[in-house]
């Protein structure tokens, strides 16, 4: 069989992933759609699903106190992301991102999102950021601090 041949056979051979429901996450956020969200087929784009995600952790960390995005010593770089996509989600809707944490390491965080269309229960698109905190000046990572690994706690995955 042919490398390419494989690699079609592997990829179809994965298990999809299946939308979560609400109960999974640990907070919400509202966000409600701009019409410069939609694209040309009528729904939001897919860049703007990454905003969200964004959205939701890191108006969370700033409102709890352990991101100051302007005066911050220590910053989140995302160094990895990932989305599926569910049901389309369109203007002039509100979504609300569900948010938890699925994974701490010593400097690094697993963030896991949800995105549910109003009255929903399953999300419509679901996803991970996995940022690494660095020292905004030198680029290194660093220790979560106590505080943010206390923050970091009230969202860790439902067991």
């Amino acid at each position: 069989m042919a490398e390419f041949e494989l690699a079609i056979l592997t990829f179809a051979m994965t298990v999809k992933p299946t939308p979560n429901h609400r109960d999974a996450y640990r907070i919400f956020r509202p966000i409600p759609t701009r019409w410069a969200d939609n694209d040309m087929y009528g729904h939001v784009n897919n860049v703007v699903y990454y905003s969200w995600f964004d959205t939701a952790v890191n108006a969370w960390l700033i409102e709890r106190g352990v991101l100051d995005t302007q005066q911050g010593i220590t910053v989140g770089l995302v160094v990895e992301t990932q989305c599926n996509y569910f049901a389309p989600l369109s203007f002039p809707q509100t979504v609300t991102a569900g948010l938890r944490v699925a994974h701490t390491g010593r400097s690094s965080v697993r963030y896991e999102i949800g995105l549910f269309a109003e009255g929903s229960h399953r999300a419509a698109a679901q996803g991970h950021f996995v940022h690494v905190y660095v020292d905004r000046v030198s680029q290194r990572p660093v220790e979560l601090s106590p505080a943010m690994q206390q923050v970091l706690a009230e969202l860790h995955e439902p067991k």
